[in-house]
């Protein structure tokens, strides 16, 4: 990945005069940004402990032998994927103000990011599916939701992405950067970068909205219509003890969706309109990269009986009464 992006600078050469580019951080509060360090790190660090725990739950214990498990260990690899993407540079640059990286490293970690956020609302359709079968078509659902579904369903999201969002940096990279490199951000978001191109780069933008409504766009409609037709085959149950407790399958999926599509539309919405305080939407940003996957396996944990018993067990405490 690396030397394709360094070949595709190196083909731009002539009119390449940027060698690197200077992550500056947290816009307006340069001189404390170290302060957000602390709480930065204690939730990286809790996602990577929190998703670790998750993944040997799940291989350990038989009843979570199951697809839906198996897409959350999906989910928590995906989860530690987007955290370390770009919690190191970050901290780094709290920690030992290294704000430098060089351009096939930034376009690099501009495609890691897109990718693990596309993956993690690949993950959702695929666990909304799971739902949808489970709950309106429960007799067929030993058929439909096999191993090879699972693979299968998670192969193609990856091929999807990868060969989709490839477009991203591959089109920052032919940008012509010839003056500025200071980037008023701790990560490379794509906008961010593309902002300090000497040439137009309305294409970026075009393509961004294009793979927007694309991915997340498709993402978002697939689990509206499955959660659509839950709700429909919940509402003709007869028993409200019935439809409570079906519904509670769905229910920590939900929340982690809302969550995640909310914070997406919000950093949408000020990029659009320009807000005045630049380190609101890049406060956001970050924050929606590190937040799901500290929050993914708690609210997982919390809300579901199978993986507390299990988290118990694998913490050797007394699961008497649980």
């Amino acid at each position: 990945m690396l030397l394709m992006f360094q070949f595709l600078r190196d083909s731009n050469s002539s009119e390449f005069q940027v060698s690197e580019f200077i992550l500056m951080g947290f816009p307006g509060i340069h001189s404390w940004q170290h302060w957000l360090s602390l709480p930065l790190a204690m939730l990286y660090l809790l996602s990577l402990i929190a998703n670790i725990l998750i993944l040997t739950i799940i291989n350990r214990e038989a009843a979570l032998q199951q697809p839906m498990y198996h897409f959350l260990g999906i989910l928590a690899v995906v989860d530690m994927g987007l955290a370390t993407t770009i919690m190191p540079k970050i901290l780094a640059i709290l920690w030992f103000n290294a704000k430098a990286i060089s351009l096939p490293e930034c376009f690099a970690q501009m495609f890691a990011i897109h990718w693990f956020v596309a993956m993690e609302s690949g993950i959702f359709v695929c666990m909304a599916i799971d739902r949808f079968v489970a709950i309106c078509k429960p007799l067929q659902y030993p058929s439909i939701i096999t191993e090879s579904f699972l693979i299968k369903s998670t192969m193609f999201m990856a091929l999807r992405n990868s060969l989709c969002l490839l477009s991203v940096p591959v089109l920052a990279a032919q940008r012509s950067y010839c003056s500025q490199n200071q980037i008023q951000h701790c990560l490379c978001s794509n906008l961010g970068v593309t902002s300090l191109s000497c040439d137009d780069r309305k294409v970026n933008s075009i393509n961004q909205i294009i793979l927007a409504w694309a991915i997340m766009g498709s993402d978002l409609s697939l689990i509206i219509l499955s959660y659509t037709f839950i709700l429909k085959s919940v509402l003709k149950l007869n028993s409200m003890e019935a439809a409570s407790k079906t519904l509670s399958t769905c229910t920590s999926h939900l929340i982690l969706i809302i969550f995640f599509y909310t914070i997406i539309i919000v950093i949408s919405i000020t990029h659009i309109v320009g807000m005045k305080i630049p380190l609101i939407p890049v406060l956001l940003n970050v924050l929606h990269n590190v937040i799901p996957p500290a929050l993914n396996p708690v609210v997982y944990a919390l809300k579901n009986k199978a993986l507390r018993q299990g988290l118990y067990k694998v913490l050797r405490l007394d699961t008497k009464g649980s």
